[in-house]
């Protein structure tokens, strides 16, 4: 069956990259409400690719944006999977930094390989399609998949995954599966795909810190009145030990020490940092680069604002301050109790006469692969088959359904990336390479074929 799959792959790439680029065009943002109606466009345009597959696809309301599931039948005695992706993105701000528009996709040259071109090209809407596009090439070469096959497309993971818990509350029967795969992680280098087997949790914030009522005249007011800015600068600074480390009472307590095996892995740290511009590791200073991105906890400010920000100068004490802010964690680590030491670490820091608010966005506790699953051998095989060479990793990233749907399912995740580290993700100019289309759509078929076996 193989063979003739992947040869129809081969000689329909063109096609395949076409509904990609039209899934990117539409500028499905999950964050910001003004794109409520192109998430809500991206949920329906999915449910209606999987349905001209012959899969039975719903697009399901929620208390925020949609959820798509579907399935597609196969042998009774053979696996279920249940793949899951996310169809949202993130903003493409800041826009001038774009070569091009990025919900307009383009294919650009890049050496020996092609580079796809926009937002979500690789988070996730590239990804996505190349196990979509692999079970439509088996159906279209086979009549049918090896196996039973069902879809999960969330459209909140970039904005927290709020709907979720309650979503799979109702819906862990319909989703019932063996096991769950998931492409939304990286490749070990340029030429190795990776199964990712850990991946840090998060404790997503945002606070607001009100000083006064009102913003104050600087030459009247300076010195004597406080300044909400200042205060959260204060807060935030604290944050961070002269160690590169965080400064939250208990914050370590509990994380557990990267496996010593890591220190056998040829990871570049000089060219890591290189790559975005950077020298200087900044985080703990007793742990190596591969130890902090992966395993290691994090705090990391994202964006903060208040006072007069337009054009031209105006000399005010702001009465509000705001930012946003996250902490990555590592395995042991309960995102609760890190919630809550964080919010008493900064009313303890607040003036009496000052006042500060949070909002939550994002809870999840870090994830590690149960080392005796059944399937992570022959998926390591099958990528074996395709690339030459295959490995186990882990990421720093966080994928809050990963635990929630083990927690409801019962069943543990495979998460095969064929994403590049240079994808900019997040980024200005997201883009992921053709082969990593290509390869990654034949490497589902390879993977979908050992998986039933």
């Amino acid at each position: 069956m193989t063979q003739s799959t992947l040869d129809h792959i081969d000689s329909t790439l063109d096609q395949r990259l076409e509904r990609l680029f039209e899934f990117i065009r539409i500028p499905s943002v999950s964050t910001d409400p003004d794109h409520a109606a192109d998430v809500r466009k991206a949920a329906d345009w999915l449910a209606q690719t999987l349905r001209d597959m012959g899969a039975d696809a719903q697009v399901h309301a929620t208390t925020g944006h949609p959820m798509v599931t579907g399935h597609l039948p196969g042998p009774q005695d053979a696996p279920h999977v249940l793949f899951y992706g996310h169809y949202d993105v993130q903003p493409p701000d800041p826009l001038d930094l774009w070569v091009t528009d990025p919900f307009e996709p383009t294919l650009r040259d890049a050496g020996d390989d092609k580079h796809i071109t926009g937002r979500g090209a690789s988070d996730d809407k590239g990804a996505l399609m190349t196990f979509v596009e692999a079970c439509r090439a088996i159906i279209e070469t086979e009549g049918a998949l090896p196996l039973r096959v069902s879809f999960l497309f969330e459209g909140e993971e970039e904005s927290g995954s709020r709907s979720l818990p309650g979503f799979l509350a109702k819906a862990a029967k319909d989703l019932t599966c063996d096991v769950i795969l998931v492409c939304d992680t990286d490749m070990w280098d340029r030429d190795t795909p990776a199964v990712t087997t850990m991946f840090r949790g998060l404790v997503g914030q945002e606070l607001t810190i009100r000083a006064g009522d009102r913003d104050l005249h600087s030459g009247m007011f300076g010195n004597a009145a406080a300044n909400a800015l200042a205060v959260l600068a204060d807060v935030l600074a604290a944050l961070r030990s002269d160690d590169g480390g965080v400064s939250l009472p208990g914050f370590y307590d509990g994380v557990v020490p990267p496996p010593a095996s890591w220190g056998n892995l040829a990871f570049d740290e000089a060219g890591f940092l290189s790559n975005v511009g950077l020298s200087v590791p900044a985080g703990e200073a007793d742990q190596s680069v591969l130890a902090q991105v992966w395993a290691r906890p994090s705090c990391e400010i994202h964006g903060i604002w208040g006072g007069y920000t337009a054009p031209g100068f105006k000399t005010v004490i702001p009465c509000e301050a705001h930012a946003k802010l996250s902490f990555r964690l590592a395995a042991g680590q309960d995102p609760v109790l890190v919630r809550e030491s964080f919010q008493a670490f900064v009313r303890n820091r607040i003036p009496a006469d000052c006042s500060v608010e949070f909002s939550d966005h994002g809870l999840s506790p870090a994830w590690a692969m149960d080392a005796s699953n059944p399937y992570l051998g022959p998926t390591l095989q099958a990528l074996e088959a395709e690339w030459g060479q295959s490995t186990t990793c882990g990421t720093g990233g966080s994928i809050p359904i990963i635990g929630a749907l083990k927690e409801h399912l019962g069943v543990d995740a495979l998460l095969v990336g064929f994403a590049r580290f240079d994808n900019r993700i997040h980024s200005p100019n997201e883009k992921y390479d053709l082969s990593s289309f290509h390869g990654g759509m034949r490497s589902w078929v390879r993977i979908l074929e050992a998986i039933a076996k």
